[in-house]
């Protein structure tokens, strides 16, 4: 029985609807708990509070500027599925049989400095806030200050473990630079950290670090690249480590003001798939992130094409069509299915890429997945789509 029990294996999901177990238990009792947990409702936050007066009606405007045109998108296994895993803390999680050297902890403790830079904790504490060059262009430093139950790019950085969240968790010292890391970052983003609830507002910076958070480059090839796409991929980490570390709590007004400033203000529009298929699924309880991509179903524009909804209802006739949006799509005409039947082997070429994905391919043409910093899950969502890409080119040109 020993032997069965050591080599069980726990079954991992194969579609995004079963790694998405937000809308399984939709009961109003989850709601009452979501936010006493979160301290989030669907009220005005303390973000929004800050400009009511001078922003409302600004908002009220940009609703109606959201693009109608935007390319046809379609969530992500490969992102479900990585969240699905830390969600559940890593069900196939195997405990490594190196000794626990506790390096995460001794770090946040100043007694060792980050690898390979060689650089203490307090240093980066003191001297590094403010210094937007510098925290743009490290990447050794993340995987150290936001560690991970998993391996990142940097592979000095040491995966936590769980006896080590354990005792970083009753570290008082360890908690408060945790803490101020978290403040450093949030700064870096223009955005600043009000309380000890992990509520969050704009920082007085904020509007150059949203600008340059925001910052896009379209080439004359017709490519488009996120000149801060890393630091999305920096955003998932963090909400990650604040969970794996006790603030569990923080990620929502975090995520709720993305939503807000992405959806609601416009000051971030580029950052709306990110803030949907990734920050909202770090969020553990399945209210809480109800709560939130409610919220977002209210703004987003175009309405349809919502794609995080509640799967749709099947009734006797089956699904009722137009994917998660919950819209029932209208019955073709004959004419229309004679036209399908036609296009067939045309449309049969045709490439449907998220959004997401088709903007980051253009780093990879450039310099291949090595060269993109701190990829996490973003590296294996691309990968498939990429290939998908480049064997159907390969048989167009052929033909």
């Amino acid at each position: 029985m020993g032997n069965l029990v050591g080599s069980w294996r726990f079954k991992e999901p194969s579609t995004v609807e079963e790694c998405d177990s937000t809308w399984g238990s939709d009961s109003e009792s989850d709601e009452a708990m979501a936010e006493d947990d979160s301290g989030m409702s669907d009220s005005v936050s303390p973000a929004e509070s800050e400009r009511a007066a001078g922003h409302s009606g600004d908002a009220a405007l940009q609703l109606t500027d959201s693009p109608e045109s935007a390319p046809k998108m379609k969530r992500s296994f490969y992102a479900a599925r990585d969240l699905y895993k830390y969600r559940h803390s890593y069900p196939n999680y195997r405990k490594s049989r190196q000794p626990n050297e506790y390096r995460n902890l001794r770090f946040y403790m100043n007694k060792i400095p980050l690898v390979p830079d060689g650089i203490y904790i307090e240093e980066i504490l003191s001297k590094w806030r403010g210094d937007y060059d510098k925290l743009e262009h490290n990447h050794t430093y993340i995987q150290w200050l936001f560690p991970l139950r998993e391996q990142g790019l940097n592979f000095y950085a040491h995966e936590l473990t769980q006896d080590e969240i354990k005792e970083f968790q009753s570290t008082r010292e360890a908690k408060r630079r945790f803490l101020a890391a978290y403040s450093v970052m949030l700064d870096f983003y223009g955005i600043k950290l009000l309380d000890k609830s992990g509520n969050v507002a704009r920082a007085p910076n904020w509007q150059e670090r949203f600008q340059h958070l925001n910052e896009i480059f379209i080439f004359t090839s017709g490519f488009v690249y996120f000149r801060s796409h890393h630091n999305y991929l920096r955003i998932t980490r963090i909400l990650k480590s604040l969970g794996e570390l006790g603030y569990e709590a923080f990620k929502a007004p975090l995520v709720r003001l993305f939503l807000e400033e992405s959806l609601c203000n416009s000051t971030l529009p580029n950052m709306q798939h990110s803030v949907l298929e990734y920050f909202v699924y770090t969020i553990r309880l399945p209210a809480t992130r109800r709560r939130l991509l409610r919220f977002a179903r209210q703004h987003y524009r175009p309405a349809h094409a919502f794609l995080w909804g509640p799967p749709p209802k099947k009734g006797a006739g089956g699904s009722i069509g137009a994917g998660s949006s919950g819209i029932r799509a209208p019955a073709p005409t004959p004419e229309q299915h004679r036209r399908v039947e036609e296009n067939t082997a045309s449309a049969s070429s045709r490439i449907n890429v998220s959004s997401h994905d088709a903007i980051l391919c253009q780093d990879l043409v450039g310099g291949g997945i090595k060269s993109l910093p701190d990829l996490s899950s973003y590296e294996a969502g691309l990968q498939e789509p990429l290939m998908l890409i480049s064997g159907r080119r390969e048989r167009s040109e052929f033909s």
